[in-house]
């Protein structure tokens, strides 16, 4: 199976049969991430949290009033 990387545009191939392959022919909403992305993005999101000025907001608890 083909498939294209959403970030940088390079194409793979993937095995038919893997749960990931499967996974994105019967759920076209979820997309292809390739590793180099993958790890790229996860290096930034750990160097962000680990400055400080990074903060994660979280909705629990909070309503609004309509």
């Amino acid at each position: 199976m083909k498939v294209q990387c959403v970030i940088c545009d390079t194409q793979h191939e993937l095995e038919n049969d893997t749960p990931l392959a499967k996974k994105l022919r019967n759920r076209p909403i979820h997309t292809y991430m390739c590793d180099e992305c993958h790890k790229r993005i996860e290096e930034k999101t750990k160097a962000r949290l680990a400055s400080g000025q990074f903060q994660l907001y979280s909705f629990k608890g909070k309503e609004k009033d309509f």
